[in-house]
């Protein structure tokens, strides 16, 4: 009987030990199943101005670097300029944001399926760098929209996105009175600024220098194991909680 009840106390620090460790590469170095992501990571040395941070290891082809630039490209035939001319010092930070949702494959930890005809995944959530979203708000205010959320309600017949019939055009800081309002919901939350700065390790940032390494790979990392840490303990629980149970049988 003591023998046994070694055995199966070694097993329950075996079984816990072993899920703690157990790796979640599936978070790491991966790109998207959506419209123009390519199945796996990898260098991209001619992409294109703004997602060239990105030409070591991307998820985006040459191609789609270069689409991401133009007005109404076929990526997703988006007009920028549905209220009137975006200003430019804006409009780069929408071409910098496709670069990174194109691009980067540090967004595993913040990749859920959905059921939509044009993907299979999006990110939710992603905590951007809150320099980065103010930066992008302040560059953006005086111009103008007329919706809150882009990802749905727009009117299509025309081939690209013009605003529906009941729509207003307004300044962006109408629609968006704060930095978190824009990049919260502009998207329908795949971002949702952070209250960590640039350099933290704990937020990602849509700018940043290649020759200093990109950032964006240690705040994946950092998430990746918290994921890990969690979807461990749900998982582990019901076989431990089965052992528990057997010694307890056993010492009465």
């Amino acid at each position: 009987m003591a023998h046994m009840i070694t055995w199966l106390l070694l097993l329950l620090v075996w079984v816990a030990a072993g899920w703690a460790a157990w790796p979640r590469t599936e978070l790491l170095n991966i790109c998207m199943n959506a419209k123009h992501h390519k199945e796996k990571p990898g260098p991209e040395d001619k992409l294109h101005e703004q997602c060239s941070p990105w030409r070591k290891k991307a998820c985006c082809s040459v191609n789609t670097s270069l689409e991401a630039h133009k007005d109404i490209s076929y990526l997703y035939r988006f007009n920028w300029d549905h209220c009137g001319k975006m200003e430019p010092s804006c409009k780069r930070h929408f071409i910098q944001d496709t670069c990174l949702y194109e691009c980067s494959p540090n967004l595993g930890p913040w990749i859920q399926e959905v059921n939509q005809s044009w993907r299979k995944e999006r990110i939710l959530n992603v905590p951007l760098c809150k320099e980065d979203c103010e930066t992008w708000w302040n560059d953006c205010r005086t111009s103008y929209t007329c919706k809150t959320n882009w990802h749905k309600g727009w009117n299509w017949s025309s081939g690209y996105n013009q605003c529906p019939v009941d729509a207003v055009c307004h300044r962006f800081d109408f629609y968006f009175p704060t930095p978190a309002d824009l990049c919260n919901e502009i998207w329908s939350h795949s971002y949702k600024v952070s209250n960590y700065s640039r350099g933290s390790g704990r937020c990602i940032q849509m700018w940043f220098d290649p020759a200093s390494g990109n950032p964006n790979e240690e705040v994946a990392r950092f998430y990746a194991a918290k994921a890990k840490s969690g979807a461990g303990f749900h998982e582990v629980w019901p076989l431990q909680l089965g052992l528990a149970l057997m010694l307890l049988w056993l010492l009465i």
